[in-house]
């Protein structure tokens, strides 16, 4: 896998869940499904410029969707929750939503 930051972090995911918990100094980002914690957390403070204290991963089922007869399934996905440090400064494109 290419060690390009931008490859890893594929973009934010913003729902309420994720905004409310910015003020625990926790975002959430749609990430390569082989990255691991290491780099993610690599990723991010290279991509934001702040210091990551934790990293939880998780893997995302995709869901069945049916259209009349015809049945598919959404692709499979991996989400992480980063924790930054107390003495960080927050991450700027979240603070302007």
């Amino acid at each position: 896998m290419s060690k390009d930051p931008h490859d890893i972090i594929i973009r934010p995911w913003i729902t309420e869940k994720s905004m409310a918990m910015k003020e625990q100094r926790k975002y959430t980002f749609v990430v390569h499904p082989d990255a691991n914690k290491t780099e993610i957390k690599n990723a991010v403070e290279a991509i934001f410029g702040v210091k990551v204290e934790k990293v939880n991963t998780m893997n995302v089922r995709g869901k069945k969707k049916r259209v009349g007869i015809h049945e598919g399934k959404r692709p499979d996905w991996k989400k992480a929750i980063v924790t930054l440090k107390k003495d960080s400064k927050p991450i700027e494109f979240f603070e302007s939503l």
